[in-house]
């Protein structure tokens, strides 16, 4: 098992200018970090990026989203199909010259994009053949895709592990899988627990996000993620467990993720508390 976070708890978009956060991140006991790649146009700063990781011993991985409606691989026009596909084909580029070996998110649909109605037959067909225009770059950049199950009020298409396994199954590509949170779960899964070892089972867990029911310090809120863990470790879990908080210092984030009050004194208790958290859950099983 690999403990990392996601470093949307300080930016969006990750430069040298973050290295003494990254050392402390290591000193801390991190294995690794998440990476976002919402600007995909420059692969060459992923690699230089890359190599700093590399100096400073911490694997990573990447979280990516679909930017707009414009990119959409849900949309009936093909144009904003191939613009989703080449899209994601740019970020496939960037998670290589950064030696990412994940990538998740919720790649499958923009944010906060509803069409008023539950997800269609024709939406899960559009997304697949997107996908699987994704795969064999992903293949070639040694990439395991992760998929990642959001709640409602966020997206419409993937909200629990039951629909993300029968898009899975749909779509045919063995390179991806289940990105499972805790926090989406939380609110989408009526046993999150049950979910996550459902997914485990059919062999389409990929990538766990370890975070509160309030987006705060895990361990601190009613997130059931001492029992997730637990369940993990039983079923011979051996990837990421990847810290995902939220606070103010990037205002769009804030924003989009709906983070209107402090839920932690500082983000230094997000990630001491939480490594020590996940650490000792682990440990205990």
């Amino acid at each position: 098992m690999k403990v990392g976070i996601n470093l949307l708890l300080w930016t969006g978009h990750v430069t040298k200018a973050h290295a003494p956060l990254l050392e402390t991140l290591r000193r801390t006991g991190f294995d690794g970090v998440e990476v976002p790649i919402f600007d995909a146009a420059d692969p060459a700063h992923y690699r230089r990026l890359g190599a700093l990781l590399d100096d400073l011993g911490l694997k990573r991985t990447v979280t990516t989203v679909i930017p707009d409606a414009a990119h959409s691989p849900l949309s009936p026009d093909p144009a904003v199909r191939q613009a989703g596909f080449e899209h994601l084909a740019r970020v496939v580029e960037c998670c290589e010259a950064l030696g990412a070996k994940v990538l998740a998110g919720p790649w499958y649909q923009p944010l906060g994009v509803f069409s008023g109605t539950g997800p269609t037959v024709a939406e899960y067909e559009r997304c697949a053949e997107v996908h699987r225009r994704v795969a064999p770059l992903a293949r070639a950049a040694n990439l395991t895709c992760a998929l990642e199950v959001l709640n409602r009020f966020e997206c419409h298409l993937l909200n629990t592990c039951e629909q993300a396994g029968a898009y899975l199954d749909l779509l045919d590509e063995p390179g991806f899988g289940i990105h499972f949170d805790t926090f989406h779960a939380h609110i989408e899964e009526a046993d999150s627990i049950a979910a996550l070892t459902g997914a485990w089972g059919r062999g389409q867990l990929a990538h766990v996000h370890i975070s509160e029911n309030d987006r705060g310090t895990p361990g601190r809120g009613q997130a059931r993620i001492r029992e997730a863990i637990s369940a993990l470790k039983a079923l011979g879990y051996d990837q990421w467990l990847t810290i995902e908080a939220f606070g103010g210092a990037v205002p769009e984030l804030a924003a989009a993720t709906r983070v209107w009050r402090k839920f932690f004194a500082s983000e230094e208790e997000v990630y001491t508390q939480g490594h020590r958290f996940i650490r000792d859950c682990w440990a205990q099983g």
